[in-house]
């Protein structure tokens, strides 16, 4: 591929999303629209496959077993509809495709995890200006609740007392 388009495509790229490996254990936040309406909804699986990734719009295939059945699907991860990709645990491999992975199962799927870094930990932990106004809310909600929980024991040991 000649130089200049590879920079331009990497020029089209965003850093939304946290460096993504072959092995890694994820969950992509995608916008499903049905009719007018529209929501969030999450694939959670193991990354077998990346491809493109010095194009403008690289690809992931993602892969989970549910209820016995394996499901991939691929995303493109620049793309509009894919709101968040969130990285659960990375996997030490040796390969760069897992395709091998579709025949295994149970025990034999499993995969020698590896610690998340420091930079990955703090890049779901920025806070956002929304979480902060809820913090200061919940507090006070669950004050009223454990005080409207102990006046309803109070009062039905005194209903047992009197009977």
């Amino acid at each position: 591929m000649d130089k200049k388009l590879i920079k331009f495509n990497l020029s089209q790229r965003h850093n939304k999303f946290p460096k993504i490996a072959i092995g890694d254990v994820i969950r992509v936040h995608r916008t499903i629209k049905e009719g007018e309406k529209s929501r969030i909804q999450a694939f959670e699986g193991l990354v077998i496959a990346m491809k493109g990734k010095q194009s403008s719009s690289p690809t992931i295939t993602v892969r989970r077993v549910s209820s016995g059945i394996g499901i991939e699907m691929i995303f493109p991860i620049f793309s509009p509809v894919v709101t968040k990709i969130e990285i659960i645990r990375h996997s030490k491999v040796r390969r760069a495709k897992l395709y091998y992975m579709r025949e295994r199962f149970g025990k034999a799927a499993k995969m020698k995890a590896v610690e998340l870094t420091n930079e990955e930990i703090n890049f779901y932990s920025k806070p956002n200006k929304n979480d902060k106004k809820d913090e200061k809310k919940k507090p006070v909600k669950k004050e009223k609740v454990a005080e409207k929980e102990e006046k309803t024991t109070d009062k039905k040991k005194d209903d047992k007392a009197k009977k």
